[in-house]
């Protein structure tokens, strides 16, 4: 499994050293070994690696990765090019769409987000093959708790994007007032209706960001032959 190589690692490394954490290791290598299992398991940390503490400015956060062939990367809610968005990933680009007038993307792949310092996590990093939330309660809640909790800590502001009921779950270990809460529904289509659409969590989170002297986020994503695909080494 991958080892966290950037400065994600001083505030994790203790957990790789915990009781639920070695359980969760083993109970990924039978699961790795018996079915088909996502991501990769080279992927499950591509959204720490991609999007270093220090960089971070913006927590997206899910449920768990896509359960279908060749769509979870170990980004939340992003696709390789090449694979055509879900319909979660659809319903999100229609949101930004609506909310600050992107034009909606050919392909779904969000890594220019991660380069921005968009931590695109989700409360459980694995799952099995077409099988949404089979992952549940094996311990990457509680790694995903110490991510928002180092997250919390950190003395520039923050905005937190919960989307859905596990996501929103992490709220409570949010109490830095400094930082900045939007919660909705999931945008999957079986609730993004229900406050979703309309939640216009990109135009907030860049104006928190503006409104703190940061850096806004370009949420609007190059084309695919614009893009800079690989994942840092």
């Amino acid at each position: 499994m991958a080892i966290l190589r950037n400065d994600w690692a001083q505030h994790l490394e203790n957990e790789f050293q915990s009781d639920y954490y070695i359980a969760l290791r083993q109970f990924l290598i039978e699961e790795y070994k018996s079915r088909r299992v996502y991501p990769d398991m080279y992927d499950i940390f591509n959204a720490l690696h991609e999007t270093p503490f220090a960089e971070t400015r913006v927590v997206i956060l899910g449920q768990d990765p896509y359960h279908g062939a060749g769509q979870a990367h170990g980004l939340s809610f992003s696709v390789k090019p090449g694979v055509t968005p879900p319909p979660s990933l659809q319903n999100i680009f229609k949101e930004l769409h609506d909310d600050i007038g992107c034009p909606i993307p050919s392909h779904g792949h969000l890594l220019e987000w991660a380069r921005q310092g968009v931590l695109l996590l989700n409360t459980v990093l694995t799952v099995r093959a077409g099988s949404a939330n089979s992952h549940r309660d094996k311990g990457w809640e509680v790694f995903t708790d110490t991510v928002i909790d180092a997250l919390n800590r950190k003395t520039e502001p923050v905005v937190f994007i919960l989307w859905g009921s596990h996501a929103q779950k992490k709220a409570d270990l949010i109490t830095n007032r400094g930082h900045y809460l939007i919660k909705s529904p999931h945008p999957s289509p079986y609730s993004a209706d229900r406050g979703f659409f309309g939640s216009r969590p990109f135009s907030r989170a860049n104006q928190f960001l503006a409104d703190h002297g940061l850096t806004q986020v370009n949420w609007r994503l190059p084309q695919e032959n614009e893009m800079k695909t690989e994942i840092k080494p």
